[in-house]
């Protein structure tokens, strides 16, 4: 179950369109775009059966406006990322953008009817950023806490980390990063990176 907890990091706006996004606050956005994106996986036979391709041409299509990949690499890579430049903060997004939706997509495939319970949001209405709460949740198994953490875009809002059982999912790689930023630099981060895609893309993981 764990692993469809990571899914929903990008399963979440599935079926979202803009209108909607300026339209509904986080947490009744979280709450409608969850149960609309569940409702199409139960649909979707290839999906549940493992059609890896299919989620990812999904998660392409309709999930990357409402994600702010710039900001999530930014947090991922820490105080490293000021030492890059301009282009090599371009490749270094582009390539996590590519490892979190591989990932990802491969974890839709996961699904076993689990559902989704709703926590409380506070919200005031000058917060520029919130955390909506949710937990997983499969009978038999242990209830996954699954927390969003969304800010503000002009009338809408993205998602740039989710927690899940406490653990921030972009934060993770940071000692991998930063690691290898020692040991071979910025370029070397976004060889390591884009040397993961690639096995990813072949089916070795």
């Amino acid at each position: 179950m764990m692993k469809f907890a990571l899914a929903l990091l990008f399963a979440l706006f599935c079926n979202l369109t803009p209108a909607l996004a300026q339209e509904n606050a986080p947490d009744a956005l979280v709450r409608k775009v969850t149960d609309d994106v569940l409702t199409v996986v139960r649909q979707d036979k290839e999906i549940r059966s493992g059609n890896t391709r299919k989620a990812i041409d999904l998660v392409e299509t309709k999930v990357l406006p409402y994600f702010n990949f710039q900001r999530m690499t930014a947090l991922a890579v820490g105080r490293d990322w000021n030492k890059a430049t301009p282009e090599q903060k371009t490749r270094l997004a582009e390539e996590f953008k590519t490892l979190l939706v591989r990932t990802y997509a491969n974890a839709l495939t996961s699904y076993k009817d689990q559902r989704i319970v709703y926590k409380p949001t506070r919200l005031q209405p000058d917060d520029s950023s919130v955390v909506v709460r949710t937990e997983v949740v499969q009978p038999g198994s242990q209830a996954v806490q699954l927390d969003y953490e969304l800010a503000k875009q002009g009338d809408g809002w993205q998602v740039y980390d989710v927690r899940v059982a406490g653990v921030s999912l972009v934060t993770n790689y940071r000692d991998t990063f930063s690691q290898e930023v020692r040991s071979n630099g910025i370029d070397g981060l976004i060889a390591l990176l884009g040397k993961r895609n690639k096995e990813l893309q072949a089916g070795k993981s």
